[in-house]
């Protein structure tokens, strides 16, 4: 799996995988231009999203209403290191999503085991390296 992530100048960086191209910049305020979510928010969207996706599937196998269903994300920043410190995510199910006591934890077990936040709880190796593009 890759992504090629390219400068644009200024604070605005392109993440580009195949079809796909996400903006990143940072706000006016941060010397960017805000012409895409900064990187900690798409990196707080990324786990609410595929929260999201897994929240999706578990409904659609059992039967639960969850058209428009939403979650609501904040987040705050802590230091040394300089990173974000918490996440709060509230699933917010259709009025007419019933669930029984069985359905609510387990679709909490299910949320809780996207492979996004499974990579925040078991942390991914990282490598990063320095090379000078050829002529």
């Amino acid at each position: 799996m890759n992504l090629t992530i390219a400068f644009r100048g200024a604070t605005r960086l392109d993440i580009i995988s195949q079809a796909h191209t996400v903006v990143t910049d940072q706000p006016t305020e941060d010397g960017g231009n805000d012409a895409g979510m900064s990187p900690v928010e798409l990196f707080v969207g990324s786990l609410a999203s595929c929260i999201g996706y897994f929240v999706g599937g578990y409904c659609a196998r059992h039967q639960i209403p969850a058209e428009g269903f939403t979650i609501d994300v904040s987040w705050s920043m802590a230091e040394q290191p300089h990173r974000v410190g918490a996440v709060s995510l509230r699933v917010r199910l259709p009025a007419d999503a019933t669930l029984t006591l069985e359905q609510h934890e387990r679709l909490l077990k299910v949320a809780h085991g996207c492979t996004v936040h499974q990579s925040l709880a078991v942390p991914p190796a990282v490598d990063i390296s320095l090379m000078q593009a050829t002529e």
